[in-house]
């Protein structure tokens, strides 16, 4: 005679103390989220840096001094690549909120057992995965163009992978706050565009007046661009450790206001 089998209730999955299994699938999806439409997130910025430079150098190229002592275009392409880079890792973040808010199913993020820490740092690496992709395909791209000289990888390095930190948490920033994708857009064009384009991409901030060059240096971006420009060309408009510590606390706050924004659900809970 078979006895009657007592179900057992089910037992609660531990994690310990990181969610390593949620943390790797939401980075994962993020990740795979760009790479799904790669034509549109890696190969278009790839263009769109591309005919920066060739503008740029076709009206200035011929006509522009040197700077720092390198050709113009040499100076010219670290601050093109940056730009690349932290123009998507900002919007990957951003757009994965904004649409996951506006689509209904951002509480596919919010529902699962992960702590706002692992949150933010899964959304924020799916952004720097990006940026980082599509600096290293630009890089390779403007290399046939431009001669690539590498003076510091280890400035290269922290610069490209802490710049793009900024941004992606810039990115997650907005998309919380913004309601609608006018919202986003605003942030893009009235924060995001305005801060690239004044931070010396395109220029050496010692030809600016005096007022103006403490202006730049009140810029974030700046730091990031002239230290990744300085990796390339052994040459900084500012302090290069000044620079370092800026980027670093720029990147500290932000995490800490894209967490509490998330751990209070600012925005994205009822």
């Amino acid at each position: 005679m078979i006895e009657n089998a007592i179900p057992r209730p089910p037992v609660p999955r531990s994690y310990g103390a990181v969610n390593w299994l949620g943390f790797r699938t939401l980075l994962t999806k993020e990740v795979r989220r760009f790479l799904k439409v790669h034509f549109q997130t890696i190969t278009a910025p790839v263009v769109t840096t591309l005919l920066f430079l060739a503008v740029f150098s076709l009206a200035l190229g011929r006509v522009a001094a040197d700077v720092h002592g390198v050709a113009f275009q040499e100076f010219l392409a670290p601050g093109l690549i940056m730009m690349a880079m932290v123009q998507n890792a900002f919007a990957n973040t951003s757009s994965s909120l904004i649409i996951a808010k506006v689509q209904g199913n951002i509480v596919d993020m919010l529902m699962p057992p992960l702590s706002p820490i692992e949150q933010t740092v899964a959304v924020a690496l799916g952004g720097v995965a990006r940026g980082l992709l599509v600096g290293l395909v630009v890089t390779a791209a403007m290399s046939l163009f431009v001669r690539i000289h590498i003076s510091s990888v280890g400035l290269i390095a922290f610069h490209a992978v802490m710049g793009s930190l900024m941004l992606s948490l810039l990115g997650m920033i907005g998309g919380i706050w913004a309601d609608k994708f006018d919202h986003m857009a605003a942030v893009t064009n009235f924060i995001v565009t305005p801060l690239s384009f004044l931070s010396g991409t395109f220029y050496s901030i010692d030809r600016l007046p005096e007022t103006f060059q403490l202006l730049a240096k009140l810029n974030p971006f700046f730091y990031m661009i002239d230290g990744f420009r300085a990796g390339f060309i052994g040459q900084a408009d500012g302090s290069v450790a000044l620079g370092i510590a800026m980027v670093t606390m720029v990147d500290a706050g932000l995490m800490l206001l894209t967490w509490r924004m998330l751990a209070t659900g600012y925005k994205l809970k009822a």
